[in-house]
């Protein structure tokens, strides 16, 4: 594994799940099959037909293609100016998807990150893409490292952004942003304005306002603002997001390359959390970004200059 030099000192938080405190010793994962898996509907739930938004640089981008996912409250449209700028500099068509239930995704009362890796996993089936690069961000990253512990042979390697592998609880902000979306909807605001007024008190932030009523839309032309995301299916599953499937690094690991990048004022990835991450992915990089869990909006010219020269390398 290959640490970059820390701009901050560690962010120690309370984070590892107490079921992974006693596993230290490091031994041979079990092979797991070729991925030659069927995406059918499982007993739980469904397999839904993912919304995406294709970047090639005008069609000039015809290598291995990358495919980035978003976080909880996102859509394909978060960071295009980064994925235009990964299909110019690398010449690899980037591929930015709707997750369920997210953007223009169906919806589908089933949000955990075995649901949303199958998802993933039949997309890439379903576009012929192979050696891709995955790409996400918070929810898409615990997205990217199940379909990468699931299936080995889904992706060449992938980049988890400010998430690790364990069960940790969300930040208390994440309830907080659907309680006031919820509250959003009730009051069936005419404006974006009377919105971002209604929200105010549950996201402080400007801009973490801005970013989660990208998700309102008009039905009609004289209809109150709705969100396009079903926000109680939504709250319902911050306990599903919190979590993480796999628990026992002895039995899966990831033995491709895989970059890590966290915001070192994030609490999400603490340094208690990179044995585990290492355990899992022993091939582990990993990047630290002055920047809080909004890494890529936050910092988009860092962001795009570490996912650079870890992918260049494996030119």
């Amino acid at each position: 594994m290959r640490f970059a030099q820390r701009s901050l000192q560690p962010v120690y938080a309370p984070f590892l799940h107490p079921k992974h405190t006693t596993r230290i010793q490091l031994s041979r994962s079990t092979p797991l099959p070729a991925w030659t898996r069927s995406f059918h509907a499982s007993a739980n739930w469904r397999v839904v037909d993912l919304a995406y938004r294709l970047h090639d640089n005008n069609g000039n981008a015809k290598g291995d293609p990358i495919v980035m996912i978003h976080g909880l409250f996102g859509s394909k449209r978060n960071n295009q100016s980064v994925a235009n700028a990964f299909a110019r500099i690398l010449s690899r068509p980037v591929y930015a998807i709707d997750t369920r239930n997210h953007g223009e995704s169906p919806h589908d009362k089933a949000h955990n990150y075995t649901a949303l890796a199958e998802d993933v996993e039949a997309f890439l089936q379903k576009h012929n893409l192979k050696n891709s690069t995955l790409i996400g961000h918070s929810m898409g990253a615990k997205t990217v490292m199940t379909m990468a512990l699931r299936n080995p042979d889904c992706c060449a390697n992938i980049i988890p952004v400010d998430n690790a592998p364990v069960d940790a609880a969300l930040s208390s902000d994440f309830p907080k942003y659907a309680e006031g979306m919820q509250r959003v909807e009730q009051a069936k605001p005419k404006s974006q304005k009377e919105a971002d007024k209604i929200l105010e008190p549950y996201a402080k932030d400007l801009p973490v306002r801005q970013f989660l009523l990208t998700n309102l839309f008009k039905p009609e032309p004289s209809a109150p603002l709705k969100f396009r995301i079903p926000v109680q299916i939504l709250a319902k599953a911050l306990d599903d997001m919190a979590d993480f499937p796999f628990t026992n690094p002895d039995e899966v690991r990831f033995n491709k390359q895989a970059l890590f990048v966290r915001g070192t004022k994030s609490p999400y990835v603490s340094d208690e959390t990179l044995p585990i991450i290492g355990r899992f992915f022993p091939r582990f990089e990993l990047v630290d970004i002055d920047a809080g869990h909004w890494v890529i909006s936050e910092k988009p010219e860092e962001f795009i200059k570490a996912v650079v020269e870890f992918l260049q390398e494996k030119e």
